[in-house]
């Protein structure tokens, strides 16, 4: 008997072969829930801990920023104390002219009112000389004003300087100034001036003594406002 039966289905493919051994993965064990805890708190632990530091930190930082902020105001109210304590024992001096000096014509040192003129650790001597008690630098002044001129002679005021009361040297010409009243207009009644005005700045010793020398002192203008000497340590 012949079998007619046929059929188009393929039989199913054959799985291929392996020569070598193949590795098989096998998973590993699940962490335990006690691990798992652990872990949390610690970084719990380290998060708390940063937190903390970072406060500790920041109210250092505050207090150390307030306590330096306290030290500099004290510091600078000492500085200013201290700038307060200078100002008022600085020595200084502003002389007014002694309307009485001698106004023959006559060459000597101006006199200066010590009751209306200003003084402060400075001294004086026979009412024409400036005593200094403190050494250091100072910046001397002087400002002499002329109503009358000579001729001949020019019209100027000089500033000497004594190492002591009891140097009988000739006193050391410090610096010096001139003037002029210019020429008449032809009026002999029109008051004419002119200011001999000078400055410097000069380091003097304990007992230095300074005064300003003039000429003719019968020609000086003996208003307080227009001839003046003074001096304060810088």
């Amino acid at each position: 008997m012949i079998n007619t039966y046929h059929t188009s289905m393929a039989p199913p493919p054959v799985p291929p072969r392996h020569n070598g051994s193949q590795t098989l993965l096998i998973p590993g064990p699940h962490p335990s829930p006690s691990h798992s805890k652990t872990l949390i708190r610690f970084l719990v632990g380290v998060a708390v801990l940063h937190l903390l530091l970072s406060v500790v930190g920041f109210i250092y930082l505050y207090h150390y920023e307030r306590t330096e902020r306290v030290f500099a105001v004290a510091e600078g109210k000492a500085e200013l104390l201290s700038a307060v304590k200078q100002e008022t024992h600085r020595a200084l001096a502003h002389l007014e002219v002694k309307r009485e000096t001698a106004k023959s014509p006559k060459s000597g040192y101006l006199q200066w009112n010590m009751v209306t003129s200003a003084r402060k650790n400075i001294n004086y001597s026979y009412s024409s000389w400036l005593t200094v008690l403190q050494a250091g630098d100072y910046y001397v002044y002087s400002r002499v004003t002329f109503s009358k001129s000579h001729s001949v002679i020019p019209l100027f005021s000089r500033v000497k300087l004594k190492k002591s009361e009891k140097d009988e040297k000739d006193p050391e010409i410090l610096m010096q100034a001139y003037c002029n009243l210019g020429s008449p207009t032809g009026n002999p009644s029109e008051p004419r001036q002119c200011t001999a005005t000078q400055g410097r700045v000069v380091t003097l010793e304990e007992g230095n003594q300074l005064g300003v020398w003039i000429e003719n002192l019968s020609y000086v203008d003996y208003d307080g406002t227009a001839t003046a000497f003074g001096m304060y340590r810088l």
